[in-house]
């Protein structure tokens, strides 16, 4: 009983986070999208009424009323939740960093590391690696990207052997990926790795991740006629 009494509180103090959740989420959806509402109300209205319309055809109007409600609500869900992930991409569009948010939320299977290279102008590049094999996503200037991509998978390629690297540059330009398309656009990638072959491969950047961060470097200014080595953190 006595454990019982304490799911139940705690379910209870569970559920005005939840609600209150619900509210905020709403409430960014709807800046974003003023019209949310009357599209969720006419959903919701549209679904009940044509399951209640068809149970009084068929003489059967409680039953397919309530069969209606929850579908209406059911639907109303799910508008709801694609309009609020319009919003926020909305939002997110263009801001530093919102390419890495969208990669953790690609889904299971992907491991993801944010930014592995960046320059002095702020063009990042993250990295996740699936079945599909190896992803570099880009944001920020497409001309500068490119060359920081090429030296990304130079480097890659003397870690990683026979794994496919694709990459995304973000971006509304042609050969670019919106933000809101890089999830799927990375889940319709072929499936070629096995779950063994993406151990290894996430290894062995780790590996390499960890090579550099103890590479040493000189402090302060650097010396004139020095040369960065080969396979250090150029473009990071």
């Amino acid at each position: 009983m006595a454990r019982k009494a304490k799911s139940d509180g705690a379910d209870a103090a569970a559920n005005p986070g939840r609600l209150k959740q619900i509210a905020l989420t709403y409430k960014m959806t709807r800046k974003a999208d003023p019209k949310v509402g009357l599209i969720l109300a006419a959903v919701g209205i549209v679904t009940f009424g044509v399951f209640l319309g068809i149970g009084f055809w068929i003489d059967y109007p409680i039953y397919l009323g309530i069969l209606g409600f929850l579908l209406a609500f059911l639907a109303m869900v799910i508008i709801f939740g694609r309009r609020a992930e319009q919003a926020a991409f909305g939002q997110m569009e263009g801001q530093p960093g919102a390419a890495a948010a969208v990669l953790q939320n690609v889904g299971r299977g992907w491991s993801t590391t944010p930014a592995v290279a960046m320059n002095r102008s702020q063009d990042v590049v993250h990295r996740a690696v699936g079945r599909a094999g190896i992803v570099l996503v880009a944001e920020g200037n497409p001309n500068r990207l490119r060359t920081l991509l090429a030296a990304e998978k130079k480097k890659m390629a003397r870690i990683v052997v026979d794994v496919p690297v694709h990459d995304i540059i973000v971006g509304t330009g042609e050969g670019q990926v919106p933000l809101k398309k890089v999830r799927t656009t990375m889940l319709k990638l072929p499936r070629v790795l096995s779950g063994a072959q993406v151990s290894v491969a996430n290894d062995r950047l780790r590996a390499m991740g960890d090579l550099m961060s103890n590479m040493p470097l000189p402090k302060g200014p650097m010396p004139k006629g020095m040369r960065m080595p080969r396979g250090g953190p150029k473009g990071r």
